[in-house]
């Protein structure tokens, strides 16, 4: 039931393109809020381009003046690739600055600043929390359609995650939820130990997007493309979409926005744990 609602891309997808950062397109500080609920302001800026600094870092220059963080700091990334995707954000701004749309500069920007001041094994402790109530482990006893629809489209990807990582999660109806071994917890915090403090930014991120370890998880390993996790974590409610109907532009608005977020804070979960540099040059003038 549920594949009939898309056609299914490839793992992963294509969930941005990085050709090449245009000319057009500084900063006065990004927002003054690190929400994706930022309000709008008149785009100030006409040319966008990114430089390399100290260290290696890269850095995103709007006019010529360097980007900074809300918090003041210098904006810098730590490759080419991540640069070349944030400069695209700000040159796809038109003539209003759309800042609840540039998350992947909001994500930069909260792994540089840190407003919440953690660390990494807090926050992957704040990720693990999701498994005890991830969305896939919790299955309805009725309608029979919805529980059948449920094993069909959520069993193969724990049975995937288990396998991936020889590790037991399961499933249940009862509102307690599955219970986790802590064997399965050791092993994913091991995993997510792994993980660069910013890569950790961008994962948390989906994870909070989807409510799910296991359909984020997937995605980062290229299992299921953005638009199958989300569907995925949707299963309930396009159910009932499918049979009692919707408000068709409420329902295609949160499902765009939430493929935006989930695509955004994938790609910058790979970007961020990118070395090499891209290869073709920014166009010039």
């Amino acid at each position: 039931m549920l594949r009939s609602l898309v056609r299914f891309q490839s793992p992963f997808g294509n969930i941005l393109s990085l050709s090449k950062v245009c000319r057009r397109s500084q900063n006065l500080g990004f927002a003054s809020k690190y929400s994706t609920a930022a309000a709008e302001r008149k785009r100030f800026y006409q040319d966008v381009s990114i430089s390399q600094g100290e260290g290696g870092l890269y850095e995103i220059n709007l006019d010529r003046r360097k980007l900074k963080t809300p918090g003041g700091k210098l904006f810098t990334v730590p490759n080419e690739a991540l640069a070349i995707a944030v400069a695209t954000e700000w040159d796809a701004q038109r003539d209003t600055l759309k800042f609840y749309t540039m998350h992947l500069t909001t994500l930069c920007n909260t792994a540089l600043d840190n407003p919440t001041q953690r660390n990494k094994d807090q926050m992957i402790s704040a990720a693990l929390k999701f498994l005890e109530t991830d969305t896939v482990c919790y299955r309805v006893d009725e309608p029979y359609g919805l529980v059948e629809l449920q094993k069909n489209e959520w069993d193969p990807v724990l049975q995937w995650i288990e396998n991936r990582y020889n590790v037991t999660i399961g499933s249940s109806s009862s509102i307690l939820g599955p219970e986790i071994p802590e064997a399965t917890k050791d092993t994913f915090r091991q995993h997510l130990n792994s993980y660069n403090f910013w890569s950790l930014t961008g994962l948390e991120y989906v994870i909070t997007q989807l409510k799910s370890v296991v359909l984020s998880m997937g995605m980062i390993d290229r299992h299921l493309s953005v638009e199958q996790a989300v569907l995925l974590s949707r299963l309930e409610e396009e159910y009932q979409i499918q049979r009692w109907g919707n408000v068709e532009w409420a329902h295609d608005y949160d499902m765009y926005e939430l493929r935006a977020r989930t695509a955004a804070g994938t790609l910058f979960v790979h970007l961020s744990s990118e070395s090499s540099s891209v290869k073709s040059k920014l166009m010039q003038d």
